[in-house]
């Protein structure tokens, strides 16, 4: 009887940590992020990225950092553009630890605009990952992102204009065993962002609004902050 007191008590002792192995879903986080486009001469060649910092809550313990950078090709006489590019991420854990898991990422993406009725502006991003995440067999993952941008007092996301920024996105992984025994989900996350955006010059927006990501395993609210510029 004295053993099972003494397990008892260590099983109760344990339990605050087994609570902080996943992330608290009623805090909130946030994302400060920044996006940039660029055309290289009149070919249809071009540059795009985005920066970005995660955090579990509003700032201070980092969820992820990310660096994204590819290479665009618009073909003439085509509403299309084509990416292929390179990111790094560092995945931190939620609380206080500081440990932090490395990947190196390899994605082509399709990006399909749209224009509906003049004022919803449509977009189809259609993304394919190949990632080495540490610790990790290689594994691929499939995403489809429809973003809806919708001008409040013009038509076209340009200087001093206010406009409503939805989007959803869904993941899917390619591979369910990541090695060492371990298996995830098919379904990886799905994403869904409701937001307001202003246009600070015809090339310069900012855009605030709350994200709610659901995986397998929890969801959990999000603030987003970005800048998305052009030049």
């Amino acid at each position: 009887m004295k053993k099972v007191v003494i397990l008892f008590f260590f099983a109760l002792m344990a339990m605050p940590a087994w609570a902080q192995s996943g992330p608290d879903e009623d805090q909130l986080g946030a994302w400060y992020m920044y996006f940039f486009t660029k055309k290289i001469g009149n070919k249809g060649f071009g540059i795009q990225g985005d920066y970005q910092f995660r955090y579990w809550d509003l700032g201070g313990d980092q969820e992820q950092l990310l660096l994204r950078t590819g290479f665009t090709y618009r073909p003439q006489n085509a509403n299309v553009m084509f990416t292929l590019g390179y990111a790094f991420i560092s995945s931190g854990e939620f609380g206080e630890g500081r440990n932090a898991v490395p990947e190196n990422r390899i994605y082509q993406e399709v990006l399909l605009p749209q224009k509906v009725g003049g004022r919803f502006i449509l977009t189809h991003r259609f993304r394919y990952e190949q990632r080495w995440v540490e610790n990790q067999d290689f594994r691929t993952r499939y995403r489809y992102n429809l973003f809806v941008n919708v001008p409040l007092n013009g038509t076209e996301l340009k200087k001093s204009v206010l406009y409503l920024a939805l989007y959803n996105e869904i993941f899917i992984n390619g591979q369910t065993d990541i090695g060492g025994g371990r298996e995830v989900e098919r379904f990886d996350r799905n994403r869904t962002y409701l937001g307001l955006g202003y246009g600070i010059r015809d090339n310069l927006r900012l855009q605030t609004g709350w994200m709610n990501q659901t995986t397998s395993q929890w969801s959990k609210g999000q603030l987003q902050l970005s800048l998305h510029h052009s030049f």
